[in-house]
């Protein structure tokens, strides 16, 4: 089924996925419309569409997420809303007012603005951290959307995307202004790498400061299956295709899925090393200190940033639950999302890793010269 002549509105579209996402339906479909939506539109995001643009319409629809009015005017007569825009926060390190009221209250006066303008698809992208894993660090190895799991979330990132995909599938099947009824699903990718990663750039910078040698924070046997932005794309369109055939709309409509591909299985940390390690870079045998020793430290470090809460905010670089997160081996089959939407990966795990060393070549010299001038 195709998206042909379809207004399609992308929150987030200048975010990591959004860009590719946006590039990939001007690629694949011809829509009549495009709405980037973000708090801030740079203009060169739109010269950089202009080679695959073609006859669709892009709009730039500036403003915040919290904000009902602009939601309303961006909704209206569009067909199709990806929701990608959020707030990503590993650390802990933003309020939880801020956080709540971008991922989950955004999210729901998004819903409210489709059913009032009469939006028929809605795919909101979720997270792996909505499952896990807990603070025991209880694996799970190729999951599914019937694994059981105590999840028993801790970050604030986690527990407001789990909210605000309740609220997405909650949604689904709600009556329109116009009579129709608003079908919703919800996308769940696993940690997503490729061109335009920070936090690849990130640990690059981290081992340039370490020199060239990339720091172990996870254990060879704690593995994970990354997924590569380009196929994160994928799966959007094929959720929003599915969901506009009246068959699979039945099938895929208040449906939650994994989103993987066929990246090897492999820690966070030697995941690192594997695409960057072409540029030159090794990574430490062990981890810096036994885990036992470092869950302490953490305990110890956010005891003393609690204590000292009333008078000055200091986030800790590390936590537990980001060491457990590290730390426990936690992956899960797109096979669902196969069967009900058809969701293939169209990039290999060659070709993804191929581009995704290409863009960190690229970006290198720039590190290098930024840390350099530190």
């Amino acid at each position: 089924m195709s998206l042909r002549g379809d207004v399609c509105v992308v929150t987030g579209a200048c975010g990591f996925v959004g860009t590719r996402l946006v590039r990939l339906l001007l690629e694949e479909e011809k829509m009549a419309e495009i709405r980037l939506t973000d708090k801030h539109v740079q203009p060169t995001l739109l010269h950089n569409l202009e080679d695959c643009r073609g006859n669709t319409k892009l709009s730039v629809f500036e403003g915040d997420i919290r904000d009902g009015d602009f939601l309303r005017k961006t909704c209206r007569g569009a067909t199709v809303v990806f929701h990608l825009a959020s707030i990503i926060d590993i650390n802990d390190s933003v309020e939880y007012s801020e956080i709540y009221g971008v991922n989950v209250k955004g999210t729901q006066l998004l819903l409210e603005a489709c059913i009032q303008e009469n939006v028929v698809s809605f795919i909101y992208t979720s997270s792996i951290e909505v499952m896990g894993p807990n603070p025991k660090g209880e694996p799970i190895i190729n999951g599914n959307e019937d694994t059981v799991y105590n999840s028993a979330l801790k970050f604030n990132y986690s527990r407001t995307k789990r909210e605000a995909e309740e609220r997405t599938l909650q949604a689904h099947g709600e009556v329109l202004q116009n009579g129709g009824r608003l079908a919703t699903c919800v996308l769940r990718p696993m940690y997503i790498y490729g061109e335009g990663c920070r936090f690849l750039l990130g640990h690059m910078g981290d081992g340039i400061r370490n020199n060239d040698v990339l720091f172990r924070m996870s254990l060879p046997e704690a593995r994970v299956n990354p997924v590569y932005v380009g196929n994160v794309a994928v799966a959007h369109l094929q959720a929003a295709r599915s969901l506009k055939d009246p068959q699979k709309r039945i099938v895929v409509g208040g449906q939650f899925y994994f989103i993987s591909d066929d990246t090897p299985h492999v820690s966070y940390s030697d995941f690192n090393h594997v695409v960057m390690a072409p540029l030159g870079f090794s990574i430490q045998e062990k981890h810096p200190a036994p885990l036992p020793l470092l869950y302490l430290f953490c305990f110890l470090l956010e005891f003393l940033c609690m204590m000292l809460r009333p008078f000055i905010r200091i986030v800790p670089p590390l936590n537990r639950q980001l060491l457990t997160m590290l730390n426990t081996s936690f992956s899960f089959s797109y096979q669902k999302a196969k069967k009900d939407m058809g969701y293939v990966p169209k990039y290999t795990w060659e070709e993804a890793r191929k581009r995704t060393i290409e863009w960190l070549a690229s970006q290198l010299p720039k590190e290098r010269e930024r840390i350099r001038a530190k």
